[in-house]
């Protein structure tokens, strides 16, 4: 547990030492910059598989997140994302941390969309934060063509992640945590 924790308090310090790093500002300027990043990664999700549009339209809602992972036999990711309610229109400004351990390289840029298929779903992860766990991955390129629905579906929403950059191969235990971000919301 020791391990996960402080795989998380690294990954959150990796994240911002990556490049984006909120630019110091004020509470207003940097929830435009998540608005506008969840804007940017919706279109490439849409772009590289267009039922999302439709899919996200009538789900209840839908969280995007951009994370900045590393890793070698154990790793982390971490980053900051919007969860969006399609039924009241409101943004909760979310962050993530994730933490991993196996056979597994690399370093990586990434989007991750997730569409709920629940307003329970939704909202036990806006007000509880939402843990979940992963198995093997590939994932490569510059590009990030694939848009697919990830392994360990939860039964309340689909996550799909696209691949901006970088390569991870391997296979890990992981888990993340999502949780609401105090100091935006």
């Amino acid at each position: 547990m020791k391990l996960l924790k402080f795989l998380a308090a690294a990954t959150m310090i990796l994240s911002f030492a990556g490049g984006n790093a909120m630019a110091a500002g004020d509470k207003a300027a940097q929830q435009a910059e998540l608005r506008k990043a969840t804007a940017a990664s919706l279109e490439k999700f849409y772009k590289a598989n267009p039922a999302l549009k439709a899919d996200v339209a009538k789900a209840p809602g839908y969280a995007v997140f951009t994370t900045y992972g590393l890793s070698f036999l154990v790793g982390g990711a971490g980053g900051k994302g919007i969860a969006h309610n399609n039924q009241t229109k409101k943004d909760t400004f979310m962050e993530m941390a994730q933490a991993s351990a196996g056979v597994q390289i690399g370093a990586s840029e990434s989007e991750t969309l997730i569409v709920f298929k629940t307003a329970k779903g939704l909202d036990d992860f806006v007000t509880k934060g939402w843990s979940g766990s992963g198995g093997g991955s590939i994932q490569a390129g510059a590009k990030g063509e694939s848009a697919g629905p990830a392994a360990g579906q939860a039964t309340d929403a689909m996550t799909y992640t696209l691949t901006k950059n970088g390569l991870n191969v391997g296979i890990a235990g992981a888990g993340a945590k999502y949780w609401a971000d105090k100091a935006l919301n």
